[in-house]
């Protein structure tokens, strides 16, 4: 082993995770802040989910999932996170109509996406196999500028005018030990590989309320015709 590799077994994993850097998997990238996302699409997905029936089998199944990894999400939080929440709310307190002017760029800054990436999303919802296809997350380094902070001031006279500047501090970033915890604790492979799901859940959601899938189906099943999934059939 050389003096290099002695060195890095030293010092050991990096602390935090790189944003957008590949994750081993094609098309994949390391996002750079999966716990926010996470939350914005578990408690989204619960708030659609409660629009549907509550003898709805498909709603029971997907709200105890769904319940099961927000819980899990929200039990690990990032290191400084109490200050930060401390310092959002005061800044809530004094701008209370900053989610209103600009709540889709504190939306992009606390979920890591650019403006460009989300409507290229929008785009690209349905790729055709012609051009590029459509990625879930981050898709490289280049597309992932720093969003530490963002300067929500812009387009507002009355911010321009007094020369302040107001900024929405996006919320710690978890720990590499914090993602494997939450990973190993999900079992559904890497972080990004959840968020995938979770996204999908969601679209899902709204084509079963615009189907409305728990109602009676205009044609009856013929007699039987569920009967072989019964566990005493031959």
């Amino acid at each position: 082993m050389n003096p290099s590799s002695l060195l890095r077994a030293a010092v050991g994993p990096p602390r935090f995770l790189t944003p957008h850097s590949p994750t081993g998997l094609t098309g994949l990238f390391t996002h750079p802040r999966p716990r926010p996302h996470l939350l914005y699409l578990y408690t989204t997905t619960l708030s659609r989910l409660a629009l549907l029936p509550s003898h709805s089998i498909y709603r029971q199944a997907t709200e105890s999932l769904t319940k099961h990894r927000l819980g899990i999400i929200r039990a690990i939080k990032p290191e400084g996170f109490e200050e930060w929440k401390k310092r959002a709310e005061a800044l809530l307190e004094e701008h209370p109509d900053l989610l209103e002017r600009k709540g889709e760029e504190v939306f992009q800054a606390q979920m890591g996406w650019t403006k460009r990436e989300l409507d290229d999303r929008d785009i690209e919802a349905e790729w055709d196999g012609q051009g590029r296809p459509t990625f879930e997350g981050p898709r490289s380094l280049q597309e992932g500028p720093n969003q530490d902070a963002i300067t929500v001031n812009e387009g507002d006279p009355s911010q321009e005018e007094s020369g302040t500047e107001v900024q929405w501090e996006p919320e710690p970033p978890l720990e590499a030990a914090q993602v494997a915890e939450i990973e190993e604790k999900i079992g559904q492979g890497l972080i990004e590989e959840v968020i995938q799901v979770a996204e999908g859940e969601l679209k899902l959601v709204e084509t079963m309320l615009e189907h409305k899938v728990w109602e009676e189906l205009a044609e009856k099943a013929p007699e039987g015709q569920w009967a072989y999934f019964a566990r005493d059939q031959q």
